[in-house]
C-alpha cells in the first residue's frame, strides 16, 4: 500500500497549497491513504470544523495534530464526533478525542496513531509507554501503523523512530516544519524521517510573518505570530508499506515549490 503524509498544514497558504497539489499527486502516486498534520490550518494556530471537511472533501482520510490541538477552541464542538481527526494519544486519560484511527481503502486497512514528545513542550504522559500500550492492545488487528511523532528535538524524535523499528510500518515527525534529508527505512523494516516539513508559506518564518517574528528575537517583547499568505512550499512523504509484513519498502520525500520547480 501507499500512503500520502502531508506535513503541518500552516494558514491559508497551506490549504491552498494542499487544494492546488492533491489531485496531481493522487494521479503520479496512486495513494491508498492520504494523512494529514492539520493543527496549524486555522490561521497557524488550531483547526476548525469547516477546514477539516474541506480536507475530508479533497480526499484526506485521516488529520493528526499535536501541540497547538486546543488553540482554536472550535475543537472542542467536534472532536468527539469525529473519529477521523486524532491528537496525540499520550494526553492523560479523559482528555477528548482519540489518539489514533484505522482507515480502509482499496482492500486495505492502515492504523495512525499520533504522538507528541515531551522535550521543550508541555509535559504530557510518556510517549514511548503509551505507543507500546496501544501496540501491545492492538498486535493481534493492526498490521500496518503509521506513526506521527510531533516533537520539537530531533534526539527524541530518532529515539522514537529507532525504538519502534520494526514494530510500526512508519515513524513520521512533525513540528518543526522543516523538511529534513533523513529519509530511510531502518534495519528492521520501519520508514523514517525526522520532520516531513511544512505546507504553507515560504516567505514566511516556519509560516508565520516576518516582521513579528524578528521583532520578538530582537526586543523579547511579546507579539502576536499571524500566519504569512505569500508563496507557498508544499512538504509532503510518500510511504511504500509492504502488505504482507507491515513494514515499508521506501520512503521518499515531496517538496513543490509554489511558481518554481518541483520535486513529487
Amino acid at each position: 500500500m501507499k500512503v500520502l503524509f502531508v506535513g503541518d498544514i500552516v494558514g491559508s497558504a497551506g490549504r491552498r497549497a494542499l487544494k492546488e497539489n492533491l489531485q496531481a499527486l493522487k494521479l503520479k502516486h496512486h495513494p491508498d491513504f492520504i494523512v494529514v498534520n492539520g493543527e496549524n490550518a486555522a490561521g497557524g494556530r488550531g483547526i476548525t470544523e469547516k477546514i477539516a471537511n474541506e480536507f475530508f472533501e479533497l480526499g484526506v482520510q485521516c488529520i493528526t495534530m499535536g501541540n497547538h490541538t486546543w488553540d482554536n477552541k472550535d475543537i472542542f464542538h467536534f472532536i468527539d464526533r469525529e473519529p477521523r481527526l486524532i491528537r496525540p494519544i499520550n494526553y492523560p486519560a479523559g482528555t477528548p478525542g482519540l489518539g489514533s484511527c484505522t482507515m480502509k481503502s482499496n482492500g486495505k486497512e492502515l492504523t495512525v496513531v499520533n504522538a507528541m514528545g515531551r522535550t521543550f513542550l508541555p509535559p504530557l504522559d510518556d510517549p514511548f509507554s503509551a505507543v507500546d500500550d496501544f501496540l501491545a492492545s492492538e498486535k493481534k488487528r493492526a498490521k500496518a501503523v503509521l506513526v506521527d511523532m510531533h516533537a520539537e528535538a530531533t534526539s527524541e524524535k530518532l529515539a522514537f523512530g529507532w525504538y519502534l523499528d520494526g514494530r510500526v510500518s512508519a515513524v513520521v515527525g512533525t513540528h518543526t516544519h522543516v523538511q529534513t534529508n533523513d529519509d530511510q527505512v531502518l534495519p528492521k523494516g520501519t520508514g523514517y524521517i525526522t520532520d516531513v516539513g511544512m505546507t504553507g508559506s515560504r516567505e514566511g518564518i516556519l509560516g508565520m510573518e516576518r516582521e513579528p517574528v524578528i521583532k520578538k528575537f530582537l526586543t523579547q517583547l511579546p507579539v502576536r505570530f499571524t500566519a504569512d499568505e505569500g508563496r507557498y512550499q508544499f512538504h509532503a512523504v510518500i510511504i511504500d508499506i509492504d502488505d504482507t509484513t507491515g513494514l515499508s519498502k521506501s520512503i521518499k520525500t515531496i517538496r513543490i515549490y509554489e511558481g518554481e520547480f518541483q520535486m513529487f
